[in-house]
C-alpha cells in the first residue's frame, strides 16, 4: 500500500483562469480541508501506519454516542466524512490537529483526484459502451442492439466480463496528475486544471505525490 498523505474536499464547481501569458485555463475549483486528525494508527497496534481525518463538521445533536467518543479526543467536534490516509510515520501528527490545503499542495505540483462519477442509471451498450449499433434503414430490425453475444456451440456461454447493458456512472474513478493551478489558503480553496469526477458538492480524495 503506497504511503500517499491527502486531504479531503468538496468539488465547488468550474470557472477559468489566465496564465502570464494570457491563456485561458478551464479549472476546477475544489475547497480542500480544512481537516482534523482523529486518530493515529501504527503498525505495533493496528498493523499499518495511518492517520484518519475528518472533514465537513456536524452538530454534536447528529452524532451517535459511539462516533461522539470516537471524536472526542480530537476536542473538534462531528465530521460528516472521516477517511484514512497511509503515511510513512504518524508520529509526525497529532489528534486534534487541523490540517490545511497548503500544507500539502503548492502551484504546479501533481496530484491525484478520486470521487464518484455522476449516476447516469440503467443504460443500453450505445451510451454505455459507445457502440456503434445497426443500420438505421427501412426495414431494419436492428438499431440499438448489442448483437451477438455468444456461441451456441463452444463455449455454450456468455464469457464473463462481455460487455452489456447495465447501471452505468455512480462509481469511483481517480484522475491521474492533476496540475495545480493556484491556492487560496485564506479561503481553503485549491484550483486545478481540467474536469474533476462528480457533480458540485461531491466529496473527493486528494492525494498528495
Amino acid at each position: 500500500m503506497p504511503q500517499t498523505m491527502g486531504l479531503l474536499g468538496k468539488k465547488i464547481g468550474m470557472t477559468r483562469v489566465y496564465t502570464a501569458e494570457g491563456r485561458a485555463v478551464g479549472v476546477t475549483v475544489i475547497e480542500a480541508g480544512p481537516c482534523v486528525v482523529l486518530q493515529k494508527k501504527t503498525v505495533a497496534k493496528e498493523g499499518y501506519n495511518a492517520i484518519q481525518i475528518g472533514f465537513g463538521s456536524k452538530k454534536d445533536s447528529r452524532l451517535s454516542k459511539p462516533m461522539a467518543g470516537h471524536v472526542k479526543a480530537a476536542g473538534k467536534g462531528g465530521f460528516y466524512h472521516i477517511k484514512e490516509f497511509r503515511v510513512a510515520d504518524p508520529e509526525q501528527y497529532e489528534v486534534g490537529q487541523e490540517i490545511q490545503v497548503a500544507d500539502l499542495f503548492k502551484v504546479g505540483d501533481l496530484i491525484d483526484i478520486s470521487g464518484n462519477v455522476k449516476g447516469r442509471g440503467f443504460q443500453g451498450v450505445m451510451k454505455r459502451h459507445g457502440f456503434k449499433g445497426g443500420k438505421a434503414t427501412h426495414g431494419s430490425m436492428f438499431h440499438r442492439a448489442p448483437g451477438s453475444i455468444g456461441c451456441s456451440a463452444w463455449p455454450s456461454r456468455v464469457i464473463k466480463g462481455r460487455r452489456m447493458p447495465g447501471q452505468m456512472g455512480n462509481n469511483l474513478i481517480t484522475k491521474k496528475n492533476a496540475i495545480v493551478m493556484d491556492i487560496r489558503p485564506e479561503q481553503n480553496v485549491l484550483l486545478v486544471k481540467g474536469p474533476v469526477p462528480g457533480s458540485p458538492a461531491t466529496v473527493l480524495q486528494l492525494f498528495s505525490k
